[in-house]
């Protein structure tokens, strides 16, 4: 006969877990802010290479940048973790193409044709597909989240629509889309990581297996276009994206999604084309109206609704 814990046990388990659930709340919150905001400038950095470095050769060297900036801190780590990483090279490579190789090369190539501010806006699409993929894994979103997800969208379509719910889109709009599929799935990618792998290891192991993935392309890019001046213009944005939006943000959007979830730093996420905007007005003179400070207002308010304690619903 099974034998089952006495009521009082299990009520303890809950509330226990609750308690726990409820202290990484706050921190994975956090984290999710961090990589939010610093990820905003590496849209803002993107345009502002679009004219002098070709996209993929901004991507292989932005990884580069960030495998040197992570190497000293993660090394001996993965040579004693080499066993567990081998018996996942799926999940790696996977992890690897969606996260490093595709979404930034997609990035580089929308700021050839398109505004920092639109593809901050545009970004803003990924979290209802990273809450999509959690629908889909059995997680239910709750109402709060749900209205302050739909209220948040709402304001970064009339963001990208300039004051109305349509939209014009030019083809770096829809490069930032297949980009926001991209980041989605990689965030939602991140749910099913290994246990017992590292989280300096594994930006470690996919910033790695990214540049490897990008260096035939990127010598094709070099043969056909060549390289580019390094300039402070151009390696000073390089170091930027390299260290802070790649190794400092990702291993901070990481630890944010290992605490709370994909969809409810999603959540947060729809703070990027807030700080995108305001980046690119300040730094590239990109221009902003009334429109885009009532849909700011709809999108702050929308995450704070959205990433509110009692948002999660139970599982």
């Amino acid at each position: 006969m099974p034998v089952t814990a006495p009521e009082h046990v299990r009520t303890t388990g809950r509330t226990t877990a609750a308690r726990w659930a409820r202290r990484g709340a706050a921190p994975g919150l956090l984290f999710a802010a961090v990589a939010t905001v610093v990820w905003s400038g590496s849209f803002v950095t993107s345009r502002a290479l679009h004219d002098s470095v070709p996209p993929v050769q901004a991507a292989f060297w932005r990884w580069m940048v960030a495998v040197v900036a992570v190497a000293p801190f993660a090394v001996r780590a993965a040579w004693r973790q080499r066993a567990l990483i081998r018996r996942h090279p799926r999940f790696l490579l996977a992890a690897s193409l969606l996260g490093v190789t595709v979404y930034n090369t997609l990035v580089n190539q929308a700021g050839l044709t398109t505004s920092a501010g639109n593809m901050g806006m545009i970004m803003a699409a990924s979290p209802v597909v990273m809450a999509l993929y959690e629908r889909l894994g059995g997680t239910r979103l709750g109402a709060r989240r749900t209205t302050g997800m739909l209220v948040a969208c709402g304001g970064v379509l009339l963001l990208v629509g300039d004051g109305s719910l349509s939209a014009d889109f030019s083809a770096g709009d829809l490069w930032m889309f297949t980009a926001a599929l991209s980041f989605a799935s990689y965030s939602a990618l991140l749910r099913r990581r290994p246990a017992g792998i590292d989280g300096l290891v594994l930006l470690f192991v996919t910033f790695v297996l990214g540049v490897l993935l990008l260096a035939p392309v990127f010598a094709v890019s070099l043969a056909l276009q060549g390289g580019f001046a390094p300039t402070a213009g151009t390696v000073g944005p390089l170091v930027y994206v390299g260290v802070f939006s790649s190794a400092v943000a990702f291993f901070a959007w990481n630890r944010a999604v290992a605490l709370i979830g994909a969809a409810r730093a999603g959540a947060v996420y729809y703070l990027q084309p807030v700080c995108v905007a305001l980046l690119s007005y300040a730094v590239l003179g990109e221009s902003m109206g009334p429109a885009q400070f009532v849909s700011m207002g709809l999108i702050l308010g929308g995450v704070m609704l959205a990433a509110a304690r009692g948002a999660t619903a139970a599982t």
